[in-house]
């Protein structure tokens, strides 16, 4: 025959404690579940656009299409930023939760480096990637000409526009004034990856660059180089740079 201690008495205690807490925890999470994603506490109330210039922000918020009181748990920012990104004059969009109810769309705007041609008459603005950001009747100043036989249309993903833009982000400011036409080819003449950027200034001066690398020892070089009466510079090889 047994009976129930002083020491049953803690240890029961210690069990509804338990079951206590369990329950407890249960429902905190069964609580922030259903604020997060039942309640109308956390869900989206506005949308807010930053980063665009040429963009309007009401083609941002179309393309986005959020939909207000969706709650914020559920919003999918991936799909929402690659859904912006479909915008021609969008580069890259970044899409971020701003608790309690708030989303905030992030754009980085496609940004023209050279202008084409068009055989039509006017140009095309074209950024590094080769698409075309804007059509323009006159070149705008301080962008270059570029020379390629190809319509605007044609370059998205070209290597040698690539390479062209690569050299002119690297330029510096004196040099990159100065620059009115560009053109991109391989050293051989082949159809294998461009390596050797012409920078055409004005005052009739031609620049061979070469590619991307070693822009500011070709800077340096060049700098000096120009004080003499020459029309031609090749600092496409640093080091052994050529004038005529």
């Amino acid at each position: 025959m047994t009976s129930d201690g002083p020491e049953e008495v803690p240890r029961t205690r210690t069990r509804w404690r338990a079951a206590f807490f369990a329950l407890a925890g249960l429902g905190l999470i069964a609580g922030l579940a259903w604020v997060l994603f039942g309640s109308r506490l956390l869900v989206v109330r506005s949308v807010a656009v930053t980063g665009t210039h040429r963009v309007p922000a009401a083609e941002v918020l179309a393309a986005a299409d959020v939909q207000a009181g969706t709650p914020l748990i559920r919003i999918n920012t991936g799909q929402i930023a690659r859904r912006v990104e479909a915008i021609r004059q969008v580069a890259s969009a970044t899409v971020a939760r701003d608790w309690p109810d708030h989303l905030v769309i992030t754009v980085r705007e496609r940004v023209p480096v050279v202008a084409v041609r068009m055989a039509g008459g006017g140009y095309d603005l074209m950024d590094p990637d080769g698409v075309i950001v804007r059509w323009s009747q006159a070149r705008p100043a301080g962008l270059p000409l570029y020379l390629t036989p190809l319509p605007g249309r044609a370059l998205r993903g070209d290597s040698a526009l690539a390479t062209t833009a690569a050299v002119l982000a690297e330029l510096p400011s004196w040099l990159s004034r100065q620059v009115a036409t560009v053109s991109a080819a391989t050293a051989d003449g082949s159809q294998g990856s461009p390596d050797q950027v012409m920078l055409y200034l004005d005052g009739h001066k031609t620049v061979r660059w070469g590619g991307p690398d070693g822009a500011t020892q070709k800077g340096r070089e060049l700098a000096i180089l120009m004080r003499e009466p020459a029309s031609y510079f090749d600092v496409s090889a640093p080091g052994t740079v050529v004038t005529k």
